[in-house]
């Protein structure tokens, strides 16, 4: 399958979620973005690679089976140590609208089940993700 670094793998993952209902809109682009500046995950990571990372997840999920392509080069390319962290980013992406859409729920179970991520430590994950997007 397609060899790539953690910081790519963290990128799909983020793509991937954002792009459950068919479109990326701009609160979970700037909610990307900022987890690339600020996740001490890509303290050595070049944000000008973003663009072309996301780009290239994009164009794969655009293929046929893009879906189960892109989850299994996820899985295949994160270090145990960011499988948690891969799922905390997913919750925090699908958070950014405020609303998880039923796609992204179903992308999102997909994806806990194939980086093995149980289901309390999901709750946990998801919960955290809920509480730091809440508005007055």
């Amino acid at each position: 399958m397609t060899q790539l670094d953690p910081h790519a793998a963290l990128i799909y993952t983020m793509v991937l979620v954002s792009a459950a209902d068919g479109s990326m809109d701009d609160k979970e682009l700037k909610a990307i973005g900022d987890i690339v500046r600020h996740l001490p995950a890509f303290d050595d990571f070049s944000e000008d690679e973003l663009p072309q990372v996301a780009q290239a997840c994009g164009s794969l999920l655009g293929d046929e089976d893009g879906f189960d392509t892109v989850l299994t080069i996820i899985a295949e390319n994160l270090p145990d140590k960011l499988l948690e962290t891969a799922y905390a980013i997913a919750c925090d992406v699908a958070a950014a609208n405020l609303i998880v859409e039923e796609d992204e729920m179903t992308v999102l179970q997909q994806l806990r089940w194939r980086l093995n991520i149980d289901r309390l430590t999901a709750a946990a994950i998801e919960r955290g993700s809920r509480a730091r997007h809440q508005t007055l």
